[in-house]
């Protein structure tokens, strides 16, 4: 499904890499709401305080007291961060294969539009379940939005991947299950594969190693 032409790809982290289920967070967050208050959160849009997040701006003690305030949870650090880390899932080992086979002849990046929270949570599930340190040694470089400033659909931080790695925008894949991300990197004449469901990687590339 995948032309050889193609001499580096950037992928998505969620949805594409590892499993999520927003609803999980979205539940585990009603259940500590005094008022049962609902949480914008979901694939395509989220609120402000959740943007603030992904972009740095905010700090993790500061998200948790906008958390409580926002949705009248009476609930610990701890509680907050089990919550918000709820949607995160597994990553299948044919997955971790996969980006391993890929990397002898690709480079690879990954983009996720993440937090601090959630990186250590996935990374301690890439320890715990794959025996690596870190998500990081698959990839080539990991732009992560809350340590870049920037983030998906913004064309800048597709430019900076470009810019920053010398790559060819033609000879550049990006791969993510939201199609607002996809369109964004389209306009600027990058390849694109959109993972949407039940499309998995695996089955994808399943020519391209």
């Amino acid at each position: 499904m995948i032309p050889a032409t193609f001499k580096n790809i950037i992928f998505d982290l969620g949805g594409v890499i590892i499993n999520i289920d927003y609803q999980k967070t979205i539940d585990a967050f009603k259940k500590l709401s005094q008022a049962g208050a609902t949480i914008e959160f979901n694939q395509k849009n989220q609120s402000a305080l959740f943007d603030e997040l992904e972009t740095g701006r905010i700090s993790n003690a500061a998200f948790r007291e906008k958390v409580r305030e926002h949705y009248h949870l009476d609930a610990t650090d701890e509680e907050i961060d089990a919550a918000w880390n709820a949607m995160l899932l597994d990553i299948p080992a044919e997955r971790i294969e996969l980006l391993r086979q890929l990397r002898k002849n690709h480079k690879l990046f990954l983009l996720s539009n993440t937090n601090a929270i959630h990186l250590i949570a996935f990374n301690k599930i890439v320890h715990e379940s794959h025996g690596m340190p870190a998500l990081d040694e698959l990839f080539d470089k990991c732009y992560y939005s809350h340590l870049v400033d920037d983030r998906k659909p913004n064309a800048s931080v597709f430019e900076k991947i470009l810019a920053e790695n010398n790559l060819e925008r033609e000879e550049t894949l990006f791969v993510d299950d939201s199609i607002q991300h996809i369109e964004s990197a389209e306009k600027i004449g990058i390849k694109t594969l959109h993972l949407a469901p039940p499309l998995t990687i695996n089955q994808a590339f399943a020519d391209a190693v």
